[in-house]
């Protein structure tokens, strides 16, 4: 096929790419900036029409990853690239007679603050989902699955916690935050935590491609199926990546409350020119949802769907985690 596949820059992204063009499939990649020239690029931003309708000319098939990701900003900075760019690669998609679009979607568009146990997929619900990138990733799923249709079949797939070597976000967060003592459990960290390894992601979205038929229409959650205690799996990941595990746990009341201060410091620093702007908070009412409330779902519906199931384990992604940390430092 000839695939386009949105957001590569990123590690799902790249994996995704990466692993389409091993199997023989005909890869663009659209990204804001080179990614270093593995495949086929063409530059721009998915809220640009223009390049968009340029980048899907021709395809057969759209991944589409690119969004804003980050956990904090403004609503209209989300509303653009998260709502926004996905109705402009949709609508270029089907000018374009692309025949089947897989939109990567995230499992925090049904979650409305309680703990999810065991449960499947259920239905993106931008009114209750919490936080802005929560919102508008769910109004993403509502424009990309309504678009679904026999001329063109859409499906989206939701990974829960994608993490492996080379994780800028996930990985890169919680260990540059351990190393400098600034990474609490918040709790007891006890909640059941559900994770992707990337590899797994990466095999499931092309799997999801390939099942269109079958996966049309439908949002599937993807992940490891090896819930872990939030605080255990947190202490693995920072010590296999060479940084110490956290010590220090903060009851959630304290720290939802120092999260609801955090936010109300980045919004004065984004209106008062004088303070710093706060890009990187050590905390977020989002996030102590997040890690204080289980997540992890039933993979029986995605496994039958997709005749997908994860390769590699957690232990296994552990030990390749270390081995790419050790390699870094040895550079």
């Amino acid at each position: 096929m000839r695939v386009l596949v949105t957001g590569a820059s990123g590690m799902l992204g790249g994996a995704v790419a990466d692993l389409l063009a091993a199997r023989g499939d005909e890869v663009t990649v659209m990204q804001r900036r080179s990614a270093g020239g593995r495949h086929r690029e063409r530059l721009g931003d998915i809220t640009d029409a223009a390049a968009v309708r340029a980048a899907v000319a021709g395809q057969d098939a759209v991944v589409h990853l690119a969004a804003k990701v980050d956990v904090v900003g403004p609503w209209p900075d989300y509303e653009r690239t998260n709502i926004g760019g996905t109705r402009t690669v949709v609508d270029a998609a089907a000018a374009a007679g692309v025949d089947r679009l897989v939109h990567v979607s995230s499992p925090a568009v049904a979650h409305a603050g309680r703990s999810l146990t065991g449960e499947s997929a259920g239905p993106a619900d931008p009114a209750r989902a919490r936080g802005h990138y929560a919102r508008s990733k769910a109004a993403a799923e509502v424009l990309a699955l309504g678009a679904d249709s026999d001329r063109m079949r859409v499906t989206a797939v939701r990974p829960h916690l994608v993490w492996g070597p080379g994780d800028t976000q996930l990985v890169g967060r919680l260990v540059a935050r351990a190393r400098t003592g600034r990474l609490p459990v918040v709790g007891p960290g006890t909640a059941l935590v559900d994770t992707t390894f990337v590899d797994n992601a990466a095999e499931a979205l092309v799997a999801a491609l390939d099942r269109i038929e079958h996966a049309r229409g439908q949002a599937l959650v993807v992940t490891n199926g090896e819930p872990r205690p939030v605080g255990e799996l947190i202490g693995d990941i920072c010590r296999a990546a060479g940084a110490p595990a956290p010590r220090l746990h903060v009851p959630v009341p304290v720290a939802y409350g120092v999260g609801a201060l955090v936010e109300a410091a980045m919004v004065a620093s984004r209106r008062v020119p004088q303070l710093p702007e706060i890009t990187e908070p050590p905390l977020t009412r989002f996030l102590v949802e997040q890690l204080s409330t289980a997540h992890w779902f039933d993979q029986r519906q995605t496994r039958h769907t997709l005749r997908w199931a994860p390769r590699v384990s957690i232990a296994e992604g552990l030990h390749a985690l270390s081995l790419h940390a050790g390699r870094a430092r040895s550079v």
